[in-house]
């Protein structure tokens, strides 16, 4: 069971259907707001009831389970902040897809409509509404709860959590299809989320690095394209026009992970993004303090994209053919 806030979405999408299928058969009802309450409220009515059916077998389980097993603390136990960390690790769990993952997300976490969603990666409503049902059944089929996974999945469920924030930030910024290169709604709603999730959880290096690099990427957002619309390379940029209010923030954030918590790709990035922001030039960026970023990142985290940056940041720093070498 997925809890009310699921539950209470569905079960106004039940009383719209019933609208759209009565209403032009029999005519709108006089007070047709009070007939969508009450069709929904009924159909909130019966899944609260097999909710609590549910609830009264689980109680005579526990019963028979003596006090000092019972590890769980109880519902009402939670911390404040706690339900927001248990919805973004419901929405990531990993019966999804990265791209359900992501939509549900924004839906249920991000609070999105669903036209709001589809809108932002170019789909039809239909087939975003579609996608977000999908991924609540299988959530469902796969016995998801609305409530904290145990200790031994929580790491991994957090940093799907973050994968998932990282991709809706890098569809927004970089995006892969429609005719912007930025797309304003996913960028600023990955990094509302990031700093939600860093503040529930404060000693999470990662979390603290995701956040940082959102910051320290977004910042360049103003010099990024030119009065054409055109791209313009980092290089190329007037630095004038970077946000240095979210430079400050990313780089504090990043300097204080690296200082108390293990290192992690996403603290990596952050610091390799920081040293780029702190030169005032181009020409005045410290390249071999890049490559040694970079030399860590492609132990925490290889792939080719790692590769290639690495290679460039050897070239800067020691020549093309250096560069070259490490391709």
């Amino acid at each position: 069971m997925l809890g009310s806030g699921f539950e209470a979405e569905d079960a106004v999408q039940e009383a719209l259907l019933a609208a759209a299928e009565h209403w032009p058969r029999e005519g709108v009802p006089d007070r047709p707001e009070a007939w969508l309450i009450r069709v929904a409220s009924r159909r909130m009515t019966d899944l609260l009831r097999g909710e609590a059916a549910a609830r009264r077998r689980e109680e005579r389980a526990a019963a028979r389970v003596p006090p000092d097993e019972r590890v769980a603390p109880a519902a009402d136990a939670a911390a404040p902040g706690d339900d927001t960390l248990t919805l973004l690790l419901l929405c990531c769990h990993p019966a999804l897809t990265p791209p359900s993952q992501v939509a549900l997300t924004l839906r249920a976490a991000g609070g999105l409509t669903t036209a709001e969603v589809a809108r932002a990666f170019l789909v039809p409503e239909a087939t975003m509404a579609q996608r977000i049902a999908r991924a609540k059944q299988r959530i469902r089929a796969a016995g998801g709860r609305f409530a904290m996974p145990p200790a031994g999945e929580r790491d991994a469920r957090v940093r799907a959590v973050l994968r998932v924030l990282y991709l809706v930030f890098n569809e927004g910024y970089t995006a892969s299809s429609g005719p912007e290169l930025h797309r304003a709604e996913l960028t600023g709603e990955a990094i509302r989320l990031a700093r939600e999730l860093h503040g529930l959880l404060p000693r999470d290096g990662e979390a603290a690095g995701l956040l940082a690099l959102m910051l320290l990427t977004d910042a360049r957002r103003p010099a990024r394209t030119a009065a054409d619309g055109s791209l313009v390379p980092l290089a190329e940029q007037d630095r004038g026009l970077w946000d240095r209010a979210s430079i400050a923030e990313g780089t504090a954030l990043v300097t204080r992970a690296l200082a108390r918590a293990r290192l992690g790709p996403y603290q990596a990035q952050a610091a390799i993004a920081a040293v780029h922001a702190e030169a005032a030039r181009a020409e005045d960026t410290d390249w071999p303090q890049i490559v040694a970023l970079y030399e860590l990142l492609e132990r925490l985290d290889p792939g080719p994209v790692v590769r290639l940056n690495h290679a460039v940041a050897v070239a800067m720093a020691r020549g093309p053919r250096a560069g070259l070498e490490l391709l």
